[in-house]
């Protein structure tokens, strides 16, 4: 199903449909602030195996993001962080930024398994957030790039996505042209921050 969106007002409806679908194990492909994602519900461990069997991976190999709608669910999933570090985030987000952290006791056994960290985004999309709040928790999320093709080319087309994934997904959502550059990704989980992959997000956050 492909599912076009109102970036600036999506409707109610179609975001509760988007819902019900997360919360009955399904699969969706979402726009984020950087590039369309592949994404489900944490809560439902069936559809985590699918998105993993999707990109072919083991649940405990994958380096899923947990994409949030705030920063209110940090302590739900990472431990506690210090002060310079939240100012950080909380300037940074919501934005195009992945932050990895040490995980906590209460993320998903089937995702932790050898797992000590998680990667945690709040996108500055609309209908990246709306979802997210109206489901209740976050959506786990990997970046969704063209599979034929050896460099990391991301789709941008939801319509393109749409013709490539249709039988693959239960719902892609049609949010508008994707960008082309991924999140930045800075590791959090030392004691010295280390930038992972310098993305769409400025490193002047740093400073």
């Amino acid at each position: 199903m492909l599912l076009r969106l109102n970036y600036d007002n999506p409707h109610p409806k179609d975001i509760q449909l988007i819902v019900d679908c997360l919360k009955n194990d399904g699969v969706i492909i979402y726009p984020t602030d950087t590039v369309y994602s592949i994404g489900c519900d944490i809560t439902r461990p069936k559809a985590i195996e699918k998105v993993c069997r999707l990109k072919n991976i083991k649940p405990e190999k994958a380096n899923f993001s947990f994409v949030c709608s705030d920063l209110s669910h940090l302590s739900n999933y990472a431990r506690p962080i210090s002060n310079s570090l939240f100012r950080i985030m909380k300037k940074a987000l919501p934005g195009p930024y992945t932050f990895i952290l040490e995980a906590n006791n209460n993320v998903p056994k089937l995702l932790k398994q050898n797992k000590k960290t998680v990667g945690i985004r709040v996108p500055d999309n609309t209908i990246c957030k709306t979802i997210i709040t109206e489901l209740g928790n976050p959506i786990i999320t990997t970046s969704l790039h063209n599979p034929y093709d050896e460099i990391l080319d991301y789709f941008t087309d939801p319509e393109a996505i749409y013709r490539e994934y249709e039988k693959k997904v239960d719902m892609v959502i049609d949010g508008g042209f994707g960008n082309l550059y991924a999140s930045t990704v800075i590791d959090c989980s030392q004691d010295e921050l280390v930038v992972l992959r310098e993305g769409l997000g400025s490193l002047d956050i740093l400073d």
